[in-house]
């Protein structure tokens, strides 16, 4: 369970506890593997992979967005007809039978469009970090050099965690 957030030392705690709870284990993981299913046109293994992030406990208080930001991002692929793996993973999502969890539209976006998936995952790092610090900074009330100090802090330690994950053989 994720800490709440009240001050910047509260923030900087909730965003480590995110990024060694949800971000390492979870998240970077699951858009290797789309990354991997969509690179070798594995709709099975998609949507499987798919329905087995719903069974992660400590994914469920994020599920509700993470379906209708992926969903809504995999509809914009809708008109890439001659991408089969998309038109099936949309069908098997409208047919209830996946989710579209946003980080494997992510991850098979990234392989759709042949980018680097080290750039990717560690654009993603930066990108989900970087949103809930500006989304908290208002009502914390913090300055823009705090948050970029703090950006700086938590994403030092995100490249070599990318190298370790592209090191191992990606889970299936």
């Amino acid at each position: 369970r994720l800490p709440p957030v009240h001050n910047l030392p509260s923030l900087r705690h909730f965003l480590r506890q995110y990024q060694a709870q949800i971000l390492l284990p979870f998240e970077l993981p699951a858009i290797q593997c789309a990354h991997g299913h969509a690179s070798r046109h594995e709709v099975r293994e998609l949507i499987a992979l798919d329905c087995s992030l719903a069974g992660q406990p400590l994914l469920r208080p994020f599920a509700s967005a993470s379906r209708r930001i992926g969903q809504y991002q995999l509809r914009k692929l809708r008109p890439l007809r001659d991408e089969r793996l998309i038109q099936r993973y949309l069908q098997a999502v409208e047919n209830g039978q996946a989710s579209a969890w946003h980080t494997l539209v992510y991850g098979l976006t990234l392989a759709v469009y042949s980018l680097p998936l080290r750039q990717g995952l560690l654009g993603y790092a930066h990108q989900t970090t970087r949103g809930f610090i500006y989304s908290a900074a208002r009502g914390l009330g913090l300055s823009e050099r705090e948050c970029r100090a703090l950006f700086d802090t938590l994403c030092a330690s995100l490249p070599p965690a990318v190298e370790a994950l592209l090191a191992q053989p990606a889970a299936a």
